[in-house]
């Protein structure tokens, strides 16, 4: 009984192991034909093909953004700085201080306990800031006057 089931499951799961023949059969069950899976999955991915073939044909051409476009009006607009040596000082700044800030999370997610610290020190921060500013109605109007005077000092009109 255990050799037919295995055998009847070889069948269905490998089609290459249709072959095998079983000397001990069960009569309940019907002969199913075998059937391949990789044909399915390949009809399943042609019909996925086909459908991005069809909707990838009904865009319209003129909305996609043309590559030398693009390419004149970034030369147009270098073209119109006039301190070039400023924005590649402070592209280069930026792109170091990325790279310098990823070496050091890196480094500090290296250490055993301080991320699970730093994670409890954001969560107390974070529900101190809900108590003092944002829990109560006269609490949110400071905020909201902080966040203005703040705008205003950034911006020079105070």
């Amino acid at each position: 009984m255990a050799t037919t089931v295995f055998a009847a499951a070889t069948v269905v799961m490998s089609p290459r192991a249709a072959t095998i023949t079983t000397t001990a059969r069960c009569s309940a069950l019907p002969n199913l034909p075998v059937r391949s899976f990789s044909t399915s999955i390949k009809q399943v991915s042609e019909s996925k093909r086909s459908s991005l073939f069809r909707i990838k044909a009904s865009e319209d051409a003129s909305s996609a953004p043309d590559a030398t476009e693009l390419f004149n009006d970034l030369k147009e607009k270098w073209d119109a700085l006039e301190n070039k040596s400023t924005v590649i000082i402070y592209g280069g700044g930026g792109i170091v201080a990325i790279w310098i800030s990823s070496i050091l999370i890196g480094a500090i997610n290296a250490v055993p306990l301080l991320p699970k610290i730093l994670e409890l020190v954001g969560l107390g921060y974070t529900g101190w800031f809900v108590y003092r500013y944002l829990l109560f109605k006269s609490s949110r109007k400071e905020l909201a006057t902080d966040i203005e005077s703040i705008k205003k000092k950034i911006a020079g009109t105070e």
